[in-house]
């Protein structure tokens, strides 16, 4: 069955993010992502952790105007410095995973970028090893993310494979692969073997993954069926409060705590 973890960007957001964190284990969630908590002590979200008993995933490189600068050709010292700061932030808090943001290149420097990307990935994931971290990257769509570098999935295979690292892996965010390419499932089991983490959202709404187009149960069962033993980041914007829209969860087990004990 999968497990699913809280996106504390998209979940919660009507509490300040240090809240956010008890709200999720009360919802019933025992795991979390985050996508850029800098603004907050790095001791303070390992305290919030320990309290609710979560267990921290992944958590994003600073975003910057450019929406990363992984892939930006003649950045890479910033590259450096802003994984530099993402790798300190996650050891400190405990967390697993580093999605490299790549940044908004122009078509005509793309070739450049591709080898720029992969050098710098080399160098974090050499890094990134030797504190148990992986690396993820994310393909996004064109329509939320004009742009943006890295928006195929093959494209994603295809760089995981040139930098021959371990501890590179895709992120293979459903509601992106689905509005950029389709064919989810066919695309799962091409590229099972290096997807790192998985995450969803309706489509094309992005609300709760219970509308929309996409026969999520059916995806479940396929990665269940794929020896998928990670976690599934809910990564969407609730339409009402968080709480109020996750009945879809609730056969996966998120319940809120104390309600199972009273039913028992």
């Amino acid at each position: 069955m999968p497990r699913f973890a809280a996106n504390l960007g998209y979940l919660f957001a009507d509490r300040p993010l240090i809240e956010r964190f008890g709200a999720a284990a009360a919802a019933g969630f025992q795991a979390v992502e985050l996508l850029f908590p800098y603004e907050v002590a790095p001791s303070a979200v390992k305290a919030e952790l320990a309290r609710h008993g979560l267990t921290q995933l992944g958590i994003n490189t600073p975003l910057g105007p450019e929406f990363g600068v992984a892939a930006l050709p003649g950045r890479e010292r910033d590259f450096d410095i802003a994984f530099a700061h993402a790798l300190d932030y996650a050891v400190a808090i405990g967390g697993s995973a580093i999605h490299c943001m790549c940044g908004v290149v122009p078509v005509h420097e793309r070739p450049a970028a591709d080898r720029v990307f992969i050098k710098n990935l080399q160098r974090a994931a050499e890094r990134a090893a030797q504190q148990n971290i992986t690396l993820l990257i994310e393909p996004l769509n064109p329509r939320d993310r004009p742009g943006y570098f890295l928006s195929h999935v093959e494209h994603a295979a295809d760089l995981v494979k040139k930098v021959g690292a371990r501890n590179l892996r895709i992120q293979f965010d459903i509601y992106h692969v689905q509005i950029v390419g389709g064919d989810l499932i066919k695309r799962i089991e091409a590229h099972f073997p290096l997807i790192g983490h998985v995450q969803v959202a309706a489509v094309p709404s992005r609300r709760e993954p219970d509308e929309g187009e996409v026969n999520y149960p059916e995806i479940f069962a396929v990665l269940d069926r794929l020896g998928y033993s990670g976690w599934i980041g809910c990564e969407y914007r609730p339409r009402m409060r968080t709480e109020e829209g996750l009945g879809w969860a609730r056969p996966y087990g998120i319940v809120p705590k104390g309600e199972g004990a009273h039913a028992s």
